[in-house]
């Protein structure tokens, strides 16, 4: 019964500083648009390996097994 007298002031002050926080987070803007980010990951980018001079870069993928091993000790001749 004692450790009521400890217990219940310190959840009264977790369950205040929850509030503060979840105030701070309602005002500050935190909830305005749930929406965005799950939107922000479907949409459409620029491909990271688009050149900027329109170049097919197709070519570069299709031959990047194709290397030259002249330059490797030990490979096959």
């Amino acid at each position: 019964m004692d450790s009521l007298y400890l217990l219940i002031p310190i959840a009264l002050v977790f369950v205040a500083i929850a509030v503060k926080l979840l105030l701070w987070a309602i005002d500050s803007g935190q909830y305005d648009d749930l929406d965005k980010e799950g939107w922000r990951i479907l949409a459409d980018e620029e491909a990271p390996d688009a050149r900027a001079d329109g170049s097919n870069t197709e070519d570069d993928f299709a031959n990047a097994g194709e290397s030259d091993d002249s330059g490797r000790s030990g490979g096959q001749p």
